[in-house]
């Protein structure tokens, strides 16, 4: 294997394996600064089936001066994340649910006659467009994951095994014809090539169509410590702010966003075409404006962001190194991205006994990195385990729920975020 290195770009045997953004991925600004250092990192869901090496990128955020963008430093090849893609959407608690529910809201908003089409960009497993299968709608999902976008392909979700794109969506609508619908559902902030996504967009769209999407919501993520959340399928990370400049330079208009709950705290926006027949709402210019009111944008907020998340690693490492010195045996559960952002943000790597996670597909792998081996969760009581450290934080309460048995002979649960709780 050669690996060739130069100061903007890497190959390996010839391929580009990333590249370090120097401008902005939505408004193309050259004024970037450091806003959140994050350790480097393996690709967050390289799970493996036998510890091998793996390439480490940079992980850190940086922050536009002009349209207040906030993006990952490294673009890894999307061929490196997307092509072999192993998550689907069915594994994620609760999601299924949740995407049921939106369809119905977003077919009442779009008013399109039963039988129009809705496009998936991202569909992964088809869950979401299954939804808007089931009230009466052609759907076609579109998802570069080749053997995710084949199963759904042959669970009756006619999928396009591709990256979404101008020239692709051309090809859609002379095949499908326009979309009463296009969603993008925690993949609109995946692509570095944004801008002509957009353009994609705008050329599918019946002129009465509507565009939705579900993001990280970049208030969120700073209020609510989910730095987790910062893994290298993400490349931006979303403001109202940004979203708005943005979708005005591509002939579209945001004229709805909301925060919800979803992954702890995400954007659902809509847009239309530009002059389009729908007005726009007031949350736009409320959360515009409260943005500005926090200072989501200042740089003293980024760093009073990073001192937050120092002082919850040293918390959470203190209390975990004291079991390890009483010779408790400590195990973390949950085997995700957002799980090998923290171990290694947090340096948990060799405090860590093995990790447990409920998903088959995660369970009898390594780690990314540093290749810590995961079991399913009846390893708790098979392996022993006094100390269950819960990195999957944000599930911690159905966690502890289905592990009282664990509790009951004694164990403790460790919960790191938002505050350290000791359980």
């Amino acid at each position: 294997m050669t690996v060739m290195k130069t100061r903007e770009q890497a190959t390996v045997n010839g391929t580009p394996t990333h590249y370090k953004a120097r401008h902005c991925l939505l408004c193309r600004s050259g004024k970037l600064g450091l806003a959140l250092p994050l350790a480097h990192s393996a690709i967050g869901n390289d799970y493996l089936p036998t510890a091998q090496p793996q390439q480490e990128f940079a992980q850190s955020l940086h922050l536009c001066k002009d349209c207040g963008n906030v993006q990952i430093e490294d673009v890894v090849n999307p061929d490196i994340l997307f092509r072999s893609y192993t998550y689907s959407t069915t594994s994620s608690l609760g999601l299924v649910k949740h995407f049921q529910t939106y369809a119905g809201e977003v077919a009442t908003a779009a008013g399109a006659e039963l039988g129009s089409l809705v496009i998936d960009i991202g569909s992964n497993d088809g869950s979401l467009l299954k939804a808007f299968q089931s009230i009466g709608y052609r759907v076609l999902g579109v998802d570069p994951a080749v053997e995710i976008a084949r199963r759904a392909t042959a669970e009756g979700v006619e999928t396009v095994p591709d990256y979404f794109t101008r020239k692709l969506a051309e090809r859609i609508k002379q095949s499908h014809g326009p979309a009463a619908v296009v969603t993008a559902n925690n993949v609109f902030a995946h692509s570095d090539k944004l801008p002509e996504m957009a353009d994609g967009i705008r050329e599918l769209l019946r002129p009465d169509g509507i565009f939705t999407f579900e993001v990280s919501y970049l208030l969120d993520i700073v209020q609510k410590m989910l730095f987790d959340t910062v893994y290298h399928e993400h490349l931006c990370y979303h403001s109202v702010r940004s979203l708005d400049l943005f979708f005005r330079r591509h002939g579209l208009e945001l004229i709805d966003a909301q925060r919800i709950p979803t992954k702890a705290g995400s954007l659902r926006g809509t847009v239309q075409q530009a002059g389009g027949p729908r007005p726009v709402a007031p949350g736009i210019a409320r959360l515009i404006e409260w943005e500005g009111i926090t200072e989501l944008h200042a740089p003293e907020t980024w760093r009073e962001y990073t001192r937050r998340i120092e002082t919850a690693r040293d918390r959470f490492v203190t209390v975990i190194d004291r079991a390890r010195a009483a010779r408790k045996r400590v195990v973390g559960y949950g085997a995700s991205p957002t799980v090998t952002t923290l171990i290694n943000q947090f340096g948990l790597a060799g405090r860590i006994d093995y990790l447990v996670d409920d998903n088959p597909v995660k369970q009898n792998t390594f780690s990314p990195g540093h290749h810590i081996p995961v079991y399913p969760s009846e390893s708790l009581y098979q392996r022993g385990a006094d100390v269950i450290a819960i990195l999957a934080w944000n599930y911690a309460a159905p966690i502890m729920t289905r592990h009282q048995a664990f509790a009951a002979a004694g164990g403790k649960f460790i919960i790191p975020l938002p505050m350290l709780q000791v359980v």
